[in-house]
């Protein structure tokens, strides 16, 4: 029969051995509190196209917000759309990511942009490094292979000579890996865009290619299933 003094050596021995597993489970749950900290939501960027502001962005923005984004994660640039892509635009845009990563303490950033604006932000990723800072990407009709549309503007326009086929911005952002590095890439293109000609200028290899079926070039910001694909693409 054990004496007292030996039974307590005992019973400590017990009750310790019952508290661990409740440590660890408990452990578990700070370290996992502590993952969901560290990896927060991305705030998003919109980056609108040639003759725009970011006044188009309001029907997709309204979305992201019923979806949960606050208004403190959702930003639109605007710049002038008649620039240089590689030249002006997107170093502009590089300052613009690091301010909103600044402001928000994210590492990262999304970015949603439409036609014009799909080559700027893919010029800042794959030579601006933007690979490092993005997380997704999204491109609603962008002429990611030119558009034999802005020969019109092309005599006196740098933005247009920049988005037609066989450019110096075309060539180089479609030269080697279309879409680099661990960045998220998506496109949404039309098969009745009446500015990207032709149409499968939009899609990229490497990328989430989505039709959207028979849509205006300026109707994929207001059209529903679009949103929710994007909607989609950015929480995966």
């Amino acid at each position: 029969m054990l004496t007292t003094r030996q039974r307590l050596p005992a019973l400590l021995t017990l009750c310790l051995a019952l508290l661990a597993p409740v440590s660890a489970h408990a452990a578990d749950r700070v370290m996992a509190g502590a993952s969901d900290l560290a990896s927060p939501r991305n705030p998003v960027i919109f980056v609108h196209g040639y003759n725009a502001d970011p006044g188009v962005w309001g029907a997709l923005r309204e979305d992201l917000r019923a979806a949960g984004y606050a208004d403190s994660e959702l930003f639109s640039w605007g710049y002038d759309t008649h620039q240089s892509v590689n030249e002006v635009l997107s170093g502009r845009l590089s300052s613009y990511v690091e301010d909103v990563r600044r402001q928000t303490g994210a590492a990262k950033v999304d970015v949603v942009a439409h036609s014009f604006g799909s080559l700027v932000s893919r010029w800042y990723v794959k030579f601006g490094g933007g690979e490092a800072t993005v997380g997704h990407w999204v491109s609603l009709a962008g002429p990611n292979r030119g558009t034999s549309t802005a020969w019109a503007c092309a005599l006196w326009d740098q933005a247009c000579r920049d988005m037609t086929p066989g450019s110096y911005v075309v060539k180089n952002l479609n030269g080697g890996d279309e879409t680099p590095g661990a960045v998220k890439y998506a496109t949404f293109w039309s098969n009745c865009d009446e500015i990207v000609n032709p149409d499968d200028s939009v899609p990229l290899t490497g990328a989430a290619n989505t039709p959207v079926g028979c849509l205006k070039h300026n109707d994929l910001l207001g059209d529903d299933g679009t949103s929710a694909g994007v909607r989609a693409f950015l929480a995966s």
